[in-house]
C-alpha cells in the first residue's frame, strides 16, 4: 500500500476535491444549457416554474438562490423570449406572477428530460448504493455547515 493512499483525508483536503467536483459537474451542466442558448439561472427559474408553477420574482429567487436584481434580470430575458409572462397578482395589484408561457412550458420540458440525462452521464460512474451514500453524507455536511454558521469565528464552542 502507498503512503498517498495510508494518508488521512483532512478536512482541507476533502474541501478541494467538493470544490473541484462541484466545479466539473456545474461546469458541464452549464455548457449543456448553454448548448441549448440559456443561461443556467435563465435554466433555474424556467424549472421552477416547471416544477412549482407560478409564482412571484421573489419567491423564484428565494428558491434558486438568487438575487432579486438578478432574478429581474433573467425573468426580463426569459420574457423576450417569450418564455414567460408577467401577469397581474389576482390577491395585490402591486405584485406581479411570473407564469411559463406554452412556448416557455414546452422548452423547458423537453430540456429538463436532457438534463436529467446530462446528469445520469455524469452520476453513472456511481452505482446507485454509491448515490444514496453520496446524497447522504452531502446532506450530513451541508447541515453540520449550516449549524456551525452560528459558531464563532475562531471556531470556540459556545
Amino acid at each position: 500500500m502507498s503512503s498517498r493512499s495510508q494518508s488521512r483525508t483532512t478536512a482541507s483536503k476533502l474541501w478541494i476535491v467538493l470544490a473541484r467536483a462541484q466545479r466539473a459537474v456545474a461546469s458541464y451542466i452549464e455548457q449543456c444549457i448553454a448548448a441549448e442558448g440559456l443561461c443556467l439561472s435563465d435554466f433555474m427559474v424556467l424549472e421552477i416554474l416547471l416544477h412549482k408553477g407560478s409564482m412571484t420574482i421573489s419567491d423564484i429567487g428565494q428558491k434558486v438562490l438568487l438575487a432579486n436584481a438578478s432574478m429581474t434580470s433573467a425573468v426580463d430575458r426569459l420574457e423576450g423570449m417569450s418564455l414567460v409572462s408577467r401577469q397581474a397578482s389576482r390577491n395585490d395589484r402591486r405584485v406581479r406572477i411570473v407564469a411559463l408561457t406554452k412556448k416557455g412550458r414546452a422548452l423547458i420540458s423537453d430540456l429538463y428530460e436532457r438534463h436529467v440525462a446530462d446528469l445520469e452521464t455524469v452520476t453513472g460512474v456511481l452505482t446507485a448504493k454509491e448515490q444514496d451514500q453520496l446524497r447522504v453524507l452531502l446532506k450530513k455536511l451541508g447541515y453540520a455547515a449550516e449549524s456551525a454558521k452560528g459558531l464563532p469565528q475562531d471556531g470556540a464552542h459556545p
